[in-house]
């Protein structure tokens, strides 16, 4: 049999075994020859293998072929225990010292693996593999120029060898000796251009060195060769992401958490490209697909607090953010999140306070500056803050920072009456965010508005009257984003009788549902009672027993036919704001969720001519007593009066608490968090004067005036 084995025969070798072992059941030899032969045809042999260690106990052999087989399936405890059990017996055995350094490697343990490849090549000092194993060791340790040292060893021994080459590159880079890591990493290419990591550490690079788009081309060369190289995918999606490229970035990933569902990075880098796509829902299941892997993930405890915060869930969002601080108490983004949350209940103090530690923390924490900038009035006395966010600038930045620092700059320079220096800010942060590619078509709008109007026409209100909700839970403030929506539900979330439920993600998708299966057949009056059902748990969940639950999500004025067919006693308050205040508004505000429209003035104003021309279809299709439009500057100036009129259409007493909205302590998840926790101020009525010389296409909004 072992002849067999020598002449490359395995399986007529596995034959002869399991016909022998029928009648020597107990012979540790013939288990052994199994176990080889088994392993030789790429065959599981970890039974006979373990059985072979029960007959032989004191056999080397047998524990370092079984140790070697655990070792390539990936389980490093018990190949490491095994493999120890080897050495315990044949302590000169340099590849299974080798083989044991590795196990302890990836079981995070490398100042062990050192000490075991240390032993290997004192046996044999022209030992390559176990050479380049101890500059492996010291890599992983960050001893980056120890590791120097060995690879260096390792290629005068060996000076064709394409991965030592890339190992030596790789300590390079990471010493910070760009440009020798680079003429080292291109011969190691240059030696073997089929070694996947070789490209992927080029790629890593030509990122030190800010060529973003060579270092793309690398990674995508190393997936080419490597498709389930999840570093290699890994570093694809981070610079696909740096660039704006999201779609890409989140098919790499999605590709990395395929190629090895129990890495925790893996799952983390997936969520946080869902979260950027504000698909939160799905975002929250790959981050707990992390903490599955690897529950004390500090990031990836922030990512899921971040995505639980957006779903207006913030007891456990801000239980994430305490149990990442708890792991690593100065970590920037856990801290930049504490920030968030103390915005979100108004204590915008201790947001700053918090803000500020990320950024002592981390100096290149862009997301600290800008939450800085987002929650108060900046004045002169900032200018050590905008000389932490020029410095930044002068860096290489993620395209997300850069968009946030300019953004930023914005406000500060708005705040401080210098209009000419903002307005250059905000357009170029959103000259910037169309490097993420968003797609805008202004005929694609055109047609879902003209599809919207045929679909829920009057004939479609007519049909569904009497097959829906009798709830009066609802009540839905739409509108474009910067209206005033934010600022109406927090006073009419100051009544005691109402909730305020923030912006409410369902209607979309409702309405996606509802067309599906409506063209598929199912009849549109039976499906009705199901969306509103659903709309009511929903909002149930958040009520707490209030008469009134307040959904401020301005997209809902989509759907206004079908929330009203399904919810005919739902109120609606349309808040109405000066056009060109209105765009420009969000022409000055950071939504990532927002869409191409919001990037361009251009498209701005046909995107708000688009809006009135749906909301003159509702205007005209609703009834009165569903249907409230109320004028931001009219509210701004008569608040009481507006107010009152707001309960009264809700069906709710006055109640004076009202008028102190901004005293009222509750959780807001928007950009005008800060706002709405100041007195009422005209300030921001007429502001698009300021700006009178940049208008361009928004000028002819002013005729849509209310």
């Amino acid at each position: 049999m072992i002849a067999l084995l020598d002449r490359g025969l395995a399986g007529e070798a596995e034959s002869n075994a399991r016909a022998l072992l029928k009648s020597h059941p107990d012979a540790g030899i013939v288990w052994k020859v199994l176990g080889v032969s088994l392993l030789r045809q790429g065959k599981d042999a970890l039974a006979e293998l373990r059985k072979t260690t029960e007959l032989m106990p004191t056999d080397a052999e047998a524990h370092a072929n079984l140790g070697t087989a655990l070792h390539d399936q990936g389980h490093w405890s018990l190949a490491l225990a095994s493999l120890g059990r080897a050495i315990a017996i044949q302590p000169n055995n340099i590849e299974v010292l080798v083989l044991a350094g590795n196990a302890s490697r990836e079981l995070g343990r490398p100042r062990e693996a050192l000490a075991l490849y240390r032993r290997a090549a004192q046996l044999d000092p022209t030992s390559v593999v176990a050479i380049n194993s101890m500059g492996n060791a010291f890599l992983q340790l960050g001893e980056y120029e120890n590791a120097a040292l060995c690879y260096r060893r390792a290629l005068e021994l060996r000076p064709d060898s394409a991965p030592i080459l890339c190992n030596l590159g790789n300590a390079l880079r990471q010493r910070g000796l760009i440009a020798e890591a680079l003429d080292i990493t291109r011969r190691a290419v240059e030696r073997d251009p089929t070694l996947a990591v070789a490209h992927n550490n080029l790629g890593l690079i030509l990122s030190a060195q800010e060529d973003i788009e060579g270092a793309i081309g690398c990674f995508k060369r190393a997936v080419l060769l490597k498709p389930d190289d999840v570093d290699a995918l890994t570093n694809l999606g981070n610079a696909l992401r740096q660039t704006g490229s999201r779609e890409e970035a989140l098919s790499a990933y999605l590709r990395a958490v395929q190629a090895d569902s129990r890495n925790a990075q893996a799952h983390c880098n997936l969520a946080n490209a869902l979260l950027e796509g504000r698909r939160v829902v799905e975002a929250i299941r790959s981050f707990r697909d992390a903490l599955s892997v690897n529950p004390d993930h500090a990031l990836t405890l922030v990512g899921l607090g971040g995505a639980l915060r957006l779903e207006g869930r913030s007891a456990e969002a801000q239980a994430c953010c305490a149990a990442a601080l708890k792991v690593e108490p100065n970590l920037a983004d856990a801290l930049g999140l504490w920030g968030e949350l103390q915005a979100d209940a108004g204590r915008f103090t201790e947001a700053e306070q918090s803000f500020q530690r990320a950024i002592v923390s981390n100096p290149n924490f862009a997301f600290g500056y800008a939450g800085i900038a987002t929650h108060r009035k900046m004045s002169a006395a900032d200018a050590k803050w905008r000389q932490g966010v020029e410095t930044l600038l002068e860096k290489q930045l993620a395209l997300g920072d850069e968009v946030n620092l300019r953004f930023a700059l914005g406000k500060y320079f708005d705040d401080l009456g210098e209009f000419d220096r903002a307005f250059e800010h905000y357009r170029h942060a959103n000259e910037l965010t169309k490097r993420f590619a968003a797609n805008n078509s202004r005929q694609n709008l055109t047609q879902r508005i003209d599809g919207i109007i045929q679909r829920c026409d009057a004939n479609f209100v007519l049909q569904t009257r009497d097959c829906a909700s009798i709830s009066e839970l609802p009540v839905l403030i739409v509108g474009l984003p910067r209206s005033g929506t934010s600022l109406t539900e927090q006073i009419l979330a100051s009544h005691p009788a109402v909730t305020g439920a923030g912006e409410v993600s369902y209607w979309d998708s409702a309405f996606a549902a509802f067309v599906d299966l409506s063209l598929a057949g199912r009849g549109e009056v039976e499906l009705l009672p199901g969306l509103a059902a659903r709309y009511l748990e929903r909002l149930g969940t958040l009520a707490a027993g209030s008469a009134r639950v307040v959904d401020k999500m301005p997209a809902n004025f989509l759907y206004l036919g079908l929330i009203h067919a399904a919810l005919p006693r739902a109120r609606i308050i349309h808040m109405q704001r000066h056009p060109i205040d209105t765009c420009l508004s969000i022409y000055f505000q950071n939504f990532p969720g927002m869409g191409a429209y919001g990037n361009d003035l251009d498209n701005l104003a046909f995107y708000y001519g688009e809006y009135a021309r749906l909301m003159a279809h509702w205007r005209s299709l609703l009834p009165i007593a569903t249907f409230l439009d109320v004028p931001y500057e009219g509210l701004v100036e008569n608040q009481e009066t507006w107010t009152r009129r707001m309960l009264e259409f809700i069906g709710l007493p006055w109640d004076a608490r009202c008028l102190d909205f901004h005293n009222t302590q509750r959780m807001v998840v928007t950009a005008s968090r800060w706002q709405v926790r100041q007195k009422m101020s005209r300030a921001s009525t007429g502001r698009w004067r300021n700006y009178a010389t940049f208008l361009g296409p928004l000028e002819r909004l002013a005729s849509l005036a209310p």
